[in-house]
């Protein structure tokens, strides 16, 4: 069974598996069980703990107690809370371990929730058709949450397998009394109802989505702890402090800033410190900022207004010379004198043909004008096979013909149009000629 935006049958839209993934790589938070093909000791019996994917990326574990052949992607019936659940295997096996170990060190066997078969088509049909009810039950409620005035957000709906118990999960900023919206709930839709309030990053997950790099949001693909994000993390990787850009989907700071903030903290350890103002003969310089991976500093020269909009690049080696002679009382000249010039390299090619130039083809899309050509040349008399056999114009001025006619065009002496014949009978001229 795969996941939902597989066909089961024709061309289907996704993994091209026709609906038969066996690794749940359409799914959200999907994992890849590299010890699949790795024989166990001999006498030591499979894990019997499963971890169980349900809708978006709820996933819990269940036991195996009846010993059932289990294969990861399939669609198994477990128990519920009330009733019974179905869900499909994501996990099993020793990296089953591994994740129980991880998400859940405190799990007791004996406490843990069992697998009671793999599910029946009918049972798969009854799961299908929760599935499709989840939308409208969604819009209801939201519906009847914006009717007793609730300061909430529903975001999600997720039946049980057996049609008898939904949860809801919704947002909201502070507590909210939603007794009254269970009872209208349980009265519309005829289930058990449950709510569970969710975070921002929560929502994110389940719901997914494409972040601004283009991708699908780490939440919801891999990462599953949130870690607390903090301005500083921007600052240190020297970004802007513009929350539009710094804010993810959930309208929480990114979880990518922290990625890399282990790295620019260990190479910010290079530089010294940016609260100390360089005193030269021109004037005191105030740090302005650092580029890390050109191993720059750059400084100002603070209250001059000539020099006060110019930057000084300056290495981390040079900045502590400057430090060093300002303890001593010292003061340099000018904080130019500590500049590295670079020397630029010429390029190896030529400009071919106007290659660097930027309207070298704006040429190409202009119209050509027309312009009248007042000397037209007059048309030479060709021969029968059409071309001109004499050059020379005066030579056969007048060709003729076998029986003596002359074959020459006759040149119109104007351009003026003949009289047209009066065909009125009572003109006499007519009568005459007639």
């Amino acid at each position: 069974m795969g996941c939902s935006s597989c066909g089961t049958g024709g061309t289907p839209s996704g993994c091209k598996n026709n609906g038969n993934c066996s690794s749940g790589g359409c799914n959200k938070l999907e994992v890849y069980d590299w010890l699949a093909n790795v024989a166990l000791p001999s006498g030591q019996k499979q894990f019997d703990i499963v971890e169980v994917r349900f809708k978006n990326s709820r996933k819990e574990f269940y036991k195996n107690s009846k010993e059932l052949k289990l294969q990861a992607g399939d669609v198994v019936v477990v128990e519920g809370a009330p009733g019974y659940d179905v869900g499909v295997i994501s996990v099993i096996g020793e990296l089953a371990r591994i994740q129980v170990s991880k998400k859940a060190p405190g799990l007791k066997p004996s406490e843990t929730k069992k697998i009671k078969k793999i599910a029946e088509q009918e049972d798969i049909d009854k799961w299908i058709k929760a599935r499709s009810l989840e939308k409208e039950v969604m819009y209801k409620s939201r519906t009847l949450a914006v009717n007793l005035n609730l300061q909430m957000k529903i975001s999600d709906v997720e039946y049980q397998g057996d049609l008898t118990k939904a949860t809801f999960y919704y947002t909201a900023e502070g507590r909210v009394d939603f007794r009254q919206l269970i009872r209208d709930m349980a009265d519309e839709f005829k289930i058990r109802v449950e709510m569970k309030q969710i975070g921002s990053r929560q929502e994110a997950s389940r719901l997914g989505g494409i972040g601004s790099c283009g991708r699908e949001l780490c939440c919801s693909t891999w990462l599953t702890d949130f870690r607390s994000v903090s301005t500083s993390a921007a600052r240190y990787q020297q970004l802007s402090l513009n929350p539009q850009k710094l804010a993810g989907q959930c309208g929480k700071l990114k979880c990518c800033l922290n990625y890399e903030l282990d790295s620019y903290l260990d190479a910010l350890k290079a530089f010294p410190k940016g609260d100390l103002k360089l005193r030269t003969e021109k004037g005191t310089a105030v740090y302005v900022k650092t580029d890390v991976f050109k191993q720059q500093m750059w400084y100002a020269y603070d209250g001059d207004k000539t020099q006060g909009s110019t930057l000084v690049p300056l290495g981390p080696d040079r900045v502590r010379e400057i430090i060093k002679l300002n303890k001593d009382g010292k003061k340099p000249t000018d904080l130019m004198e500590y500049v590295v010039k670079e020397k630029v390299e010429v390029p190896a090619y030529a400009n071919v043909d106007g290659q660097d130039s930027l309207d070298r083809f704006e040429h190409i899309f202009k119209k050509p004008k027309k312009r009248p050509n007042k000397n037209k040349s007059k048309q030479k008399p060709k021969a029968e096979g059409g071309e001109n056999k004499s050059p020379n114009p005066q030579k056969n001025a007048n060709p003729t013909n076998n029986t003596g006619e002359n074959t020459a065009p006759k040149k119109r002496r104007n351009n003026k149009r003949r009289p047209k014949p009066n065909n009125n009978t009572n003109n006499p001229q007519n009568n005459d000629a007639k």
